[in-house]
């Protein structure tokens, strides 16, 4: 059975022991549950991939505990000191040359020369990260390309026992994960995956962002796979209607009538709650008896960005597929 402990002191000392001789740990973030590897531990980093099932050459976010961590592994302009200040703690991922004395493996980097780097913004998370005391990468506590936990029972039921302990500290705030930038080009800004922290949120700080090509075989950051967040089920983007036999993903007031089951993620249409909601409803949706997911139409602004990323991913044709899904 999976151990699954509650945050108090006792269990979170308990988690970075664990960590520091080279065990995973599940912990709860602002934005989802995260599989947590020593990101200076080669094995350790090895032991996540395997568990998650995960491609080497998709890198990993690290975390630590204050910029003042971040730092020694990454070397910061102007551009990452001001976004830092203002959104760490917080949803936030800066990717950033990988300074050449950094303690963290090449495997966490897929061998690239820039490094990923947050601070999350759950007192859990931080509170860990404080006790391990190194740099802890956390991808998604889930199978590689599947939809993302956002409570404790949903990491158990994902990864088994190839997780040591899971700290649960209930539903994740936010839903979502992180915003991350690449700022590794002096001259330019690109948004790799849109998340936590809006578009408009960081162009008032660095003015219109770039766009990052899509490569599958050298991503620059998590959540580039053009098939990701899965669900078991096909997924039908912008659905108007709704078959008998499918389960309805809602937004708003408008809710198309006949599904077999529904769930709508925010019935008053506000997108944070939406993305609160989006995972679990995916896995709700898996285990409807449906034979496929229909979503609504969800609007571009502010979160419904991320949220619309996330869905146009999990409606991607899968790894193992020859037809597509999208719009199917």
């Amino acid at each position: 059975m999976v151990r699954i402990r509650p945050p108090e002191p006792e269990a979170i000392a308990e988690a970075a022991e664990l960590l520091r001789s080279g065990k995973l740990v599940a912990f709860p973030t602002e934005t989802v549950y995260g599989l947590g590897a020593d990101a200076t531990n080669d094995v350790a980093v090895a032991a996540l991939f395997r568990a998650k099932g995960r491609p080497a050459h998709n890198p990993l976010i690290v975390h630590v505990a204050a910029r003042e961590a971040a730092e020694p592994l990454a070397s910061f302009d102007a551009r990452a000191r001001h976004l830092a200040e203002r959104f760490w703690p917080g949803p936030l991922t800066l990717v950033l040359r990988q300074r050449s004395d950094s303690p963290v493996s090449p495997r966490a980097t897929a061998g690239l020369d820039t490094v990923a780097i947050r601070v999350p913004a759950h007192p859990v998370a931080l509170a860990l990260l404080r006790a391990v005391g190194r740099p802890v990468v956390a991808p998604s506590a889930n199978r590689s390309g599947r939809v993302s936990p956002t409570c404790a029972e949903d990491v158990a039921a994902e990864l088994g026992e190839a997780v040591a302990l899971v700290l649960d500290a209930g539903p994740c705030p936010i839903g979502v994960e992180s915003t991350v930038i690449d700022l590794s080009d002096p001259d330019r800004a690109r948004i790799l995956r849109p998340g936590g922290v809006t578009r408009s949120e960081l162009e008032a700080i660095l003015g219109p962002l770039a766009e990052a090509p899509t490569d599958e075989k050298a991503p620059r950051s998590p959540g580039r796979m053009r098939s990701h967040y899965a669900p078991r089920l096909p997924v039908r983007l912008d659905a108007r209607t709704v078959a008998a036999d499918e389960a309805l993903l809602a937004f708003g007031d408008d809710v198309p009538k006949g599904a077999l089951w529904t769930f709508n993620l925010s019935p008053s249409g506000d997108l944070a709650e939406a993305a609160r909601n989006l995972y679990r409803a995916l896995r709700l949706a898996d285990r409807s008896g449906a034979r496929a997911i229909a979503v609504v139409p969800i609007p571009t602004r502010g979160l419904g960005e991320a949220i619309r990323d996330r869905l146009a991913r999990a409606a991607a044709p899968r790894p193992d597929e020859t037809v597509g899904l999208e719009g199917a």
